[in-house]
């Protein structure tokens, strides 16, 4: 017969304790006045309660009425001799003592932090994971700026539901090395337990149900209820517990900040030992021409602090659109009449709509998002005008498309174009998230650093 005990550090007169009362000891024989002896194994991380009669401590008591309940109380600066600095633990209770061992949440938080130290100290590439894999845009920006920071990494595996996305980065993105799992299927039929463990953990969990256009588009009441991404955060769940991560990145439109998903990653992350950042990047404010505003949430496991807040630029914006436009003929077939996208634009605004088009010369700054029906030439988003023709209009090449995202050509090298603007519409900035990469390869850089002397003042 045991009780088995996870429990927080308590406050007991001003002091951190670890505090067990009542039922939970008297239920195994062990009362007031029982005297017990403390046996610390330092190797294996645990602490041995023994009851004897020549022990030099004693269980304490708590009267309540006519209740007197046994108390053992052990304060947490001794714990922390054993355990370091922590605040849960796992306590079994037998008739003859107890064994005290580190919360099974707070032991994964500090193998998570030794593994990342120990690969770095040695010059080891750190293991990344992929979700939601894409194109590997996201992917190829954290790299990068891992890499600017100083800081190997190497693509572990890669999850994709769509073989010709998957096809396409195996061919030109450099992420892949000759021992990567490639894994094409849905997030929620892979075998985790399979996995190996990871140093990062990288998602781009499809937006389809928490955009505002996916919701009024499927009708639905709210992001969970879409029939094939609303349920995707409980497979996202399972792959964190599966690898052990140190560090989570997130990407998703901002409304996904909102969503009952986003609330239960939240407290299940914070629960698993990860103190999480969330911050909304804007394109422009990062150097990219494109408009488009994603939600960054990182995930890093306590003792690893990133703020991103404090994000830097990794470069500058170009000053207008014609900087990255390619020459296009103007007798090229990519001009067409778009006469019936601007009659619809009139209609939309007698209806009162509020659809706007966005008709470019490129002498702008920027344009505004483009997703991924790109090439089904939708009314909203941004096409280029004739130099001398108002009634023809174009769609941006997929070169084009690239750049105002600043994504690198060679990611889309060879793919089909239609393929091309589906890959690039639903990818994210690439500045955005290399300064994202950068940022955490600093805050790696400083887990590894030498800890200074502290020097009393003169």
């Amino acid at each position: 017969m045991a009780s088995v005990v996870y429990t927080k550090l308590g406050e007991h007169r001003g002091n951190r304790r670890l505090w067990l009362e009542g039922n939970i000891l008297s239920r195994h024989g062990i009362k007031p006045g029982d005297r017990f002896r403390l046996d610390w194994d330092t190797d294996n991380k645990r602490l041995v309660l023994r009851l004897a009669d020549d022990g030099e401590r004693t269980i304490s008591k708590r009267k309540r009425g006519e209740k007197v309940s046994p108390v053992l109380d052990i304060n947490a600066s001794e714990l922390a001799e054993l355990f370091g600095q922590v605040d849960r633990v796992r306590v079994v209770v037998r008739p003859e003592g107890l064994l005290v061992t580190l919360h099974p949440h707070q032991a994964a938080c500090q193998e998570r932090l030794e593994r990342v130290r120990d690969r770095l100290r040695r010059g080891e590439a750190l293991r990344v994971g992929s979700l939601a894999h894409g194109a590997g845009v996201l992917d190829h920006a954290l790299h990068s700026g891992l890499r600017r920071a100083g800081i190997a990494s190497r693509l572990a595996f890669g999850v994709e539901i769509e073989a010709k996305y998957l096809e396409a980065s195996l061919e030109n993105n450099p992420v892949w090395d000759k021992d990567s799992t490639a894994i094409c299927a849905p997030m929620q039929d892979v075998e985790v337990s399979r996995l190996a463990p990871v140093e990062i953990l990288v998602a781009g969990l499809p937006c389809t149900g928490a955009s505002l256009s996916g919701r009024a588009k499927n009708k639905l009441a709210f992001a969970e209820q879409h029939e094939t991404a609303g349920s995707l955060f409980v497979a996202f769940l399972a792959f964190i517990e599966a690898t052990q991560p140190a560090v989570v990145v997130l990407e998703n439109v901002p409304p996904y900040q909102n969503t009952v998903s986003m609330h239960v990653i939240r407290e299940v992350l914070e629960s698993r030992g990860y103190a999480l950042e969330e911050r909304v990047l804007s394109g422009p404010e990062f150097g990219s021409l494109e408009r488009r505003d994603r939600l960054c949430v990182v995930a890093a496991t306590e003792g690893l602090e990133i703020d991103l807040q404090t994000l830097r630029a990794v470069r500058a914006r170009e000053h207008s659109l014609a900087e990255i436009l390619e020459p296009v003929a103007e007798d090229s077939p990519r001009w067409r009449d778009l006469s019936y996208l601007r009659d619809k634009a009139v209609k939309d605004e007698a209806a009162g709509k509020g659809f706007k088009r966005q008709v470019l010369k490129g002498d702008e700054d920027g344009c505004g998002t483009i997703g991924r029906g790109y090439a089904k030439y939708r009314s909203t988003e941004p096409m280029l005008s004739h130099p001398s023709d108002p009634v023809l209009e174009r769609l941006f090449t997929p070169a084009e498309h690239a750049a105002v995202k600043t994504i690198p050509g060679k990611l889309i090298e060879g793919v089909a174009e239609t393929t091309a603007h589906e890959m690039l519409g639903q990818s994210v900035i690439h500045c955005v998230f290399e300064a994202v990469g950068a940022h955490l390869g600093e805050a790696l850089n400083r887990l590894c650093a030498p800890v200074e002397p502290h020097r009393a003042a003169a």
